[in-house]
């Protein structure tokens, strides 16, 4: 990578940054203006439409990121050398920081944005989030039926519908805004519990 590709690097992560701040708050993408994310990098108008085309497509892109990083982080948990048990505490407690950081508006607003399709683009980047996050989860049930810590009854349809059932009800306002890191370890506990083998006695 030559200097001026550094250097254009560096403005699209400016950018991109900027305009997290700005979606990052009550009022999300509707307080998202191009006026205001030159006042807050010093990059043009004429740079930002260069780079990113149009402010929807760099709403999508900081979209993406999030989701990436998100993504990111599960492979990282899902490399280490960690017992099935030790993975998903630490799932629900990167899960519940990244809820932490992000504005209720910001999720309600990606989650609008992840069921567009009309851009083939950013409906592929999507796609493709759904299709490694079921894949990580289905390697992680694999190792915790591996590990005798799911019962083997529980098939990965029924485990997949029963987290998103989970999430759906974070995700609801009265929840959400509700969510503290002392739950952590109690919730997953909760959810180890429902869904290990029944001991025989």
């Amino acid at each position: 990578m030559n200097g001026f590709e550094k250097r254009s690097l560096a403005k699209k992560k400016l950018v991109l940054a900027a305009a997290y701040e700005l979606m990052n708050t009550p009022r999300g993408v509707a307080g998202l203006t191009i006026d205001e994310i030159v006042k807050k990098t010093k990059i043009s108008k004429a740079t930002i439409f260069k780079y990113f085309g149009s402010k929807n497509h760099l709403v999508q892109q900081v979209f993406a990121d999030f989701l990436t990083k998100m993504a990111d982080q599960a492979r990282e948990t899902m490399a280490k050398q960690l017992s099935f048990e030790e993975k998903m505490y630490e799932f629900v407690e990167i899960k519940v920081a990244q809820l932490a950081q992000v504005d209720y508006q910001f999720f309600l607003d990606l989650m609008e944005y992840y069921t567009q399709t009309a851009d083939q683009e950013f409906a592929a980047v999507m796609k493709l989030f759904t299709e490694e996050s079921f894949e990580i989860m289905r390697e992680l049930f694999h190792q915790g039926r591996q590990e005798g810590k799911i019962d083997p009854r529980y098939s990965d349809d029924f485990l997949m519908l029963f987290f998103e059932s989970l999430t759906a009800g974070v995700s609801q306002p009265e929840i959400y805004q509700r969510l503290d890191y002392t739950f952590t370890a109690p919730w997953t506990e909760i959810i180890l519990k429902g869904i290990a083998p029944v001991e025989k006695h």
